[in-house]
């Protein structure tokens, strides 16, 4: 019963956080494109630039207390109380201090527009620090349903606000005033959704006893916060803004299918290795078929979108966006594998071990850096291969702690994933020999798709896949309450 328990838990988590993810990536298309067909690249730029600076805060008002909390076996209304205020009072000190240093921040750009544009941008994280203890509470019950309903009426409303400031001659100020809509929409539902709710007893001694496992989370985010967001800094500085704009479309595109998979993934991993943290071979179990279905999916999504890359671009959001096509297919190259990151990265925080995860993340941002530092005269795509090629050597690391800990081997998860990752590649392979003599990007879209998804699928069932019937049957049935 108990397995059973867990495999439905696990079950709707996943088919709640793909209702979610999907209807959120669906909308984020939608708008994005129209917002792309209505701004220029420098205007991206200008909200790309800004990226770090609100990545870090984030990061800073979260320090890891998120999965601090959903560790713990056991918890209290002080747990969360501490969180609150620790977020509220972090936020508001950090508000401040970014206020005031946005000229800096504009000089160092030589963008004075930046100085008004950053503090409404920096809204967005002084909003989310009401909404973390909350926030950490649905996750912790995985109550992925909720996260979902709050995810799509955020998107929604700032979605069709940015749009209509857009139309009105607003440019990068729309899309300024959507994020920081999206982030006091979603803390507004958090609040809603959460039962538990902060009292004005302030008390940070429980910080105490998660700061341990917290403070590792929280260096490992703010080093992979800059890692992440250095190519907008590098390209906004030694570039121009132009440059940003067509490498944040192509990460923000990759985005919302790597967000999906990720996110779905992320909805219920740490909470479901956690409740079977002291049965090995049962967390083994887990955790192999936990990246077959990710395999499943991102392998056919991300390297999807790569092979369609030209004509998504170019019949979605215009010709004017055709040079951000190569950032969009080496990120989604990246943004198959992504999702082992992630599981590999929950398993070691329930096993506590954030100390090794901080040092992977740190060790492979170093060697990143290192290498943008060597690749930079080069040109911006061939530093781009090099900085997202070093990620496979922090997977590598991440997957010799995994055998430490569960004796999960690299060859055993080559063996879980290279199946759906040959099955993607071959399906492509034979819609390429019928697409590569089409001239029409519009019909060479829907070949590519149509027939790509056919023989994916197609070869699943002649191939009697288990996850593929899985999927099916959990469809079909009737449990997802």
């Amino acid at each position: 019963m108990a397995e059973q328990s867990l495999k439905d838990k696990t079950a709707r988590g996943l088919f709640w956080g793909g209702i979610s993810n999907g209807l959120q990536q669906v909308f984020s298309l939608v708008f994005g494109i129209i917002l792309a067909r209505i701004l220029n690249a420098e205007d991206y730029g200008m909200i790309g630039m800004l990226a770090i600076f609100s990545a870090i805060a984030s990061s800073i008002l979260e320090s890891g207390f998120t999965n601090a909390l959903a560790n713990k076996t056991t918890f209290s209304h002080e747990d969360y109380n501490a969180v609150f205020w620790f977020n509220v009072l972090s936020g508001i000190l950090l508000y401040i201090l970014l206020f005031f240093l946005s000229p800096l921040i504009a000089e160092f750009y030589r963008k004075p527009e930046l100085v008004g544009l950053s503090r409404v941008v920096f809204l967005g994280f002084l909003f989310g620090s009401i909404g973390t203890a909350q926030h950490a509470y649905l996750f912790k019950n995985v109550m992925v349903k909720e996260q979902a309903q709050i995810t799509i009426i955020a998107l929604v409303f700032s979605g069709i606000t940015g749009v209509l400031l857009a139309l009105s001659g607003f440019s990068y100020w729309g899309l300024a005033i959507q994020s920081a809509l999206y982030a006091g929409i979603s803390t507004i539902l958090r609040w809603y959704f959460s039962p538990w709710h902060p009292t004005m007893q302030i008390n940070f001694i429980p910080l105490k006893e998660m700061f341990g496992f917290s403070s590792k989370l929280f260096f490992s985010n703010i080093f992979y916060q800059i890692n992440n967001n250095i190519f907008s800094v590098l390209l906004g500085k030694f570039y121009n803004a132009t440059q940003v704009g067509h490498y944040t479309q192509g990460q923000k595109w990759m985005s919302m299918g790597q967000t999906f998979i990720g996110s779905m993934i992320n909805s219920v991993a740490q909470p479901i290795l956690a409740q079977v943290v002291e049965d090995k071979e049962r967390q083994l179990n887990v955790l192999r078929k936990m990246l077959r279905f990710g395999a499943f999916i991102s392998f056919p999504l991300m390297l999807g979108l790569a092979f369609v890359g030209e004509e998504f671009i170019v019949i979605s959001i215009g010709e004017k966006w055709r040079p951000a096509v190569p950032f969009l297919q080496l990120f989604c190259i990246w943004g198959a594998f992504a999702y082992l990151w992630t599981l590999f990265s929950n398993l070691l925080m329930t096993h506590g071990k954030s100390n090794i995860y901080m040092w992977i993340t740190i060790s492979t941002g170093l060697l990143q850096l290192l290498i943008i530092f060597f690749m930079f005269p080069y040109g911006v795509l061939p530093m781009l291969v090099a900085y997202l090629s070093i990620f496979f050597v922090g997977l590598l690391l991440q997957s010799y702690f995994v055998y430490y800990l569960i004796h999960l081997s690299t060859i055993d998860v080559l063996k879980d994933i290279i199946p759906y990752l040959s099955i993607t590649l071959i399906s492509f392979f034979f819609t390429w020999l019928v697409s590569k003599n089409i001239d029409s990007l519009y019909l060479s879209f829907g070949v590519k798709i149509i027939m790509s998804a056919c023989l994916y699928i197609l070869i699943m069932w002649k191939m009697d896949s288990v996850v593929f019937k899985e999927c099916i049957l959990y469809l079909k049935g009737k449990n997802r309450t």
